[in-house]
Formats: C-alpha cells, sequence, structure tokens
C-alpha cells in the first residue's frame, strides 16, 4: 500500500465486522467453558475450523493443498498464531481472571507495531503512535485496578503477554511472505497443523467432558462462536492483514475487549460502568485517528485548513 493510497474501506469494512464478532465471542465463550474443559473446547474450534476452511476452499473452487514454497512459513505461522497463542492463553488463564486475561492479550498491537518496524520496514507515522498511545490508554482504563494482577498472578500476565506477542508475531508474519493460495486454504491449513498438538494437550490436561450433561444453553453458545468468531473471522482477520498494514490491523482490534465488556454486560448482565465507557471513548478515537483521518486528510482540497 502506497503512501498516498487510501485505507480500503473492504478491509475496513471487515475489520469492524470482525471486531464485533470476537467482542461478542467472549460471553459465549464464557458460557462454552463453564460446562465444556477449554482445551477440549480449542479442540473443538480447531478442527472445526481446519475441516471447514478447506471444504469452503474445495467448495468455491480453490486448491485445498498449499505450493510447496508456502508449507514451512505456514508452519511458522502456525506455531505463533494458532499454538503459541493457545498454549500461552491456555496456561495463562488457568493462573488469573479471565477478563483481566482478555485485557492483557489485547497488548498485541504494541508487539506487531514494533515487529513491523522491524520485520516489514513499516513506517509508524504520527496518526499510528497516536492511535496505540490512545488505545492503549483505554485498555489501561478497562484493566484499572486489575493491573494489581502483576502482582497477584506475575505468571499467568507474563504468560498472558506471551499469548499476546505470540498472535503478534503470526500477524506480522502473515504480511512478511507472498502467499500463493488462497486465504481459506492458508487458514484450514493453519488450524490443520495445530490442531494434533492442541488435541494432545486436551488429552493430557483436560478429563473427557461429559457430553450429556452439557446444556442447550452451552451447545447454542458453542454453535455460534464456532460459526462465526472461529469460522468466519479467522478466515476475515488473515484476509484484513493481507488488505491492510499490519499495524492497522493490530490497533483495529483494539475495540475487542471493550466489545466484549458492552456485550458482556447484555448477554450475561455484567457490569457496565464509567470505565468501561471511558475506554470505548479512548479505543473509538485510537481507531478514528488511524484509519478515518488519514483518509480525511488525503481528501481534504490542497490548502484547506
Amino acid at each position: 500500500m502506497g503512501k498516498s493510497d487510501p485505507m480500503p474501506l473492504g478491509g475496513v469494512a471487515l475489520l469492524a465486522v470482525v471486531t464485533i464478532f470476537w467482542g461478542v465471542n467472549w460471553p459465549y465463550m464464557k458460557i462454552v467453558v463453564s460446562e465444556i474443559p477449554v482445551w477440549w473446547f480449542r479442540t473443538f474450534c480447531l478442527w472445526f475450523a481446519a475441516g471447514g476452511m478447506l471444504l469452503a476452499a474445495k467448495l468455491s473452487g480453490s486448491r485445498a493443498t498449499v505450493t510447496r514454497a508456502e508449507v514451512w512459513p505456514l508452519i511458522l505461522l502456525s506455531v505463533f498464531a494458532v499454538l503459541g497463542w493457545h498454549l500461552f492463553s491456555g496456561y495463562g488463564i488457568s493462573l488469573m481472571p479471565a477478563g483481566r486475561a482478555s485485557t492483557l492479550a489485547f497488548t498485541m498491537p504494541v508487539w506487531a507495531a514494533m515487529l513491523s518496524v522491524w520485520l516489514l520496514d513499516e513506517r509508524l507515522s504520527a496518526a499510528k503512535l497516536i492511535g496505540l498511545a490512545l488505545g492503549l490508554a483505554g485498555i489501561a482504563v478497562l484493566l484499572g485496578p486489575d493491573l494489581i494482577a502483576f502482582q497477584t498472578a506475575p505468571w499467568g500476565a507474563l504468560l498472558m503477554i506471551g499469548a499476546a506477542m505470540s498472535w503478534a508475531a503470526g500477524t506480522v508474519l502473515i504480511k512478511r511472505y507472498t502467499w500463493k493460495s488462497s486465504s481459506l486454504t492458508l487458514v484450514g491449513w493453519q488450524q490443520l497443523i495445530g490442531a494434533p498438538v492442541i488435541t494432545a494437550g486436551a488429552l493430557i490436561i483436560d478429563p473427557m467432558p461429559d457430553w450429556a450433561t452439557v446444556s442447550p444453553e452451552a451447545w447454542g453458545s458453542l454453535a455460534f462462536v464456532l460459526l462465526l468468531p472461529i469460522l468466519f473471522c479467522q478466515w476475515a482477520y488473515f484476509r484484513v492483514v493481507q488488505m491492510l498494514p499490519a499495524t492497522t490491523a493490530a490497533i483495529g482490534t483494539l475495540a475487542i475487549p471493550v466489545v466484549g465488556s458492552i456485550s458482556g454486560a447484555v448477554i450475561l448482565d455484567e457490569a457496565l460502568g464509567p470505565r468501561e465507557i471511558s475506554a470505548l471513548v479512548l479505543i473509538c478515537s485510537a481507531l478514528a485517528s488511524v484509519m478515518i483521518l488519514p483518509n480525511l486528510r488525503r481528501k481534504a482540497p490542497a490548502g484547506a485548513g
């Protein structure tokens, strides 16, 4: 994307949809993991995503296999975006409250911004720096007193930051390599590479669920999570990172914990107060500085004040 090119509206719109579905994902995921152990839930997610993506690729006329040149980059991408994320966050969540863990996970844009400068030679413009500062301020407001997590659960906090860094590395690596296969095929194989490892972890760490005792509410929540946040959003985020600069795509995810807090209030009757509203204002300002203001400047006539 050139310096004077406008931000692709399709990429921005797709990122907005991903943000909403991944945000709403948190309360529904909470319903699921209250009845299905985390590792078995993630095993479901990976196998479903892998099968669904590769089937969709086949039905759409794309190849369901990757080229030889894509194999090693895809394995590397899967190590960070799938295994690193799931393993670090799985252990991190087990050592600290889920709300604190999820918010720490969304420090991802900081690490993505740093890695994109190093690996992609992306320039951190003033708008991106302002967006990062505003977005992280929103995350800090959302965390609030929970920043004490670093004292009460240091290993959990460090593991969640490791998860954020791993996700960031996966985001940047998508831009690092040239891909010839379709997004559906690439994301499907990414999940397929990680699925056996996560399944082995489930067999070792978590007991097999008693499926007969799982409530209809949990089954319905699982269906929502698998179809939209997992199947659709995994593909959509890969496309977003291909369409937008890695830093911009990463900053766009800052709104996810705020959407999660608001949807948690609606779906689970969780508290929604000044912290959440203040965080929403800061994060919306961050997104505007990165995605809206640059386009407005490009459209402004010469000499406009």
